[in-house]
């Protein structure tokens, strides 16, 4: 049987998917940069649902990384049916306030690194009769947001990317979707330092196993975009309607940095 291979998946929705995918008998390929974490998961995925289960240790943010994902692929001899595409992070605070070496990073992995994947992976998934991509965007991606501005244009990329992907590859064995979470009980806010509004969040959140049910459902439906929850979903639809100035000010009132 061919793998899943899922970034990100230490923890978080990541690992979230990773066990909702196993729970389904599908084996999986876990990848992140903490080992430990991703050794433990393996194991547990493999004790408690029978799955062959292997992951990759990798700094997922660094360039040409995609390239060292599809020699590891070819020297374990793995063959791949599903790529998720879930790593990424976000940091809050104004432009100037938020240094330019992690603003790049968050840049190449949540944007460069996803496309990357796709692009030298798509030929393996090619292989399987029936394949699937899905890309872990935010709805953070339907509007922008200040304090959060380079967070929310990474995630826009993602998702007009995936829609055009999914055209690109409409009528092929390849089905590519999108997935919007809103707020995730995960550790998202922790590190993008926006500590002072994790009460705030909490209230709205889901957790990562509900949203990888829904994730992992709509993927196998051939949906477009997946957007869990109905109030995530209602003003992810809602938002394009107003004037972009509308929710703008809300989302900078919202995430303003003030102390």
């Amino acid at each position: 049987m061919a793998f899943a291979l899922i970034t990100g998946a230490s923890g978080g929705i990541g690992w979230s998917l990773a066990r909702e995918l196993a729970s389904h008998k599908h084996d999986v390929l876990l990848l992140a940069r903490s080992e430990e974490n991703l050794e433990k998961n393996a194991i547990e995925l493999q004790q408690k649902f029978g799955v062959s289960a292997h992951y990759l240790a990798i700094d997922l943010s660094q360039p040409n990384v995609a390239l060292i994902v599809k020699d590891w692929l070819a020297q374990k001899n793995f063959t791949i049916d599903i790529l998720i595409n879930n790593a990424g992070f976000g940091s809050w605070g104004g432009l100037k306030d938020i240094a330019r070496e992690e603003l790049n990073q968050m840049m190449q992995l949540n944007m460069i690194t996803l496309a990357d994947l796709c692009k030298v992976l798509i030929p393996e998934l090619e292989k399987s009769q029936r394949a699937y991509i899905l890309n872990v965007a935010s709805t953070a991606s339907y509007q922008a947001v200040p304090t959060l501005a380079t967070y929310a244009a990474t995630k826009a990329f993602v998702l007009l990317f995936s829609r055009g992907l999914r055209w690109e590859y409409k009528g092929t064995s390849i089905s590519v979707s999108c997935l919007s979470p809103g707020a995730t009980s995960t550790g998202f806010i922790d590190r993008a330092n926006m500590g002072m509004l994790k009460e705030k969040s909490e209230k709205f959140s889901m957790t990562p196993d509900e949203v990888a049910k829904i994730a992992i459902r709509g993927m196998f439906a051939n949906e477009a975009e997946i957007i869990p929850g109905l109030m995530n979903w209602t003003t992810a639809k809602v938002v394009p309607l107003l004037p972009k100035s509308w929710p703008e000010k809300i989302a900078m009132n919202l995430y303003k940095t003030d102390k």
